[in-house]
């Protein structure tokens, strides 16, 4: 049962790290590129940490969650 429980709790950190990651990924990109586009170069704050922020947010889900399944946390 127990195996169980984990392969679950891995696949909805998947999919909750992928649907939070990309909105705010996104969001971040939409817009900044629209900033840029409208000749406001400080939209280039946003664009250029837009992936990395994505990923950071998988990041401290997947520590959350090996956290409560008292595994050892992802290093980064």
């Amino acid at each position: 049962m127990q195996s169980g429980a984990r392969r679950e709790d891995i696949l909805l950190l998947g999919l909750r790290a992928g649907v939070v990651g990309a909105l705010t990924g996104g969001l971040m990109l939409g817009i900044g590129l629209g900033l840029v586009v409208n000749s406001a170069h400080i939209g280039w704050l946003l664009v250029l940490p837009a992936a990395p922020v994505a990923g950071l947010i998988g990041l401290w889900q997947a520590k959350r969650v090996a956290r409560r399944l008292g595994l050892e946390a992802p290093r980064g």
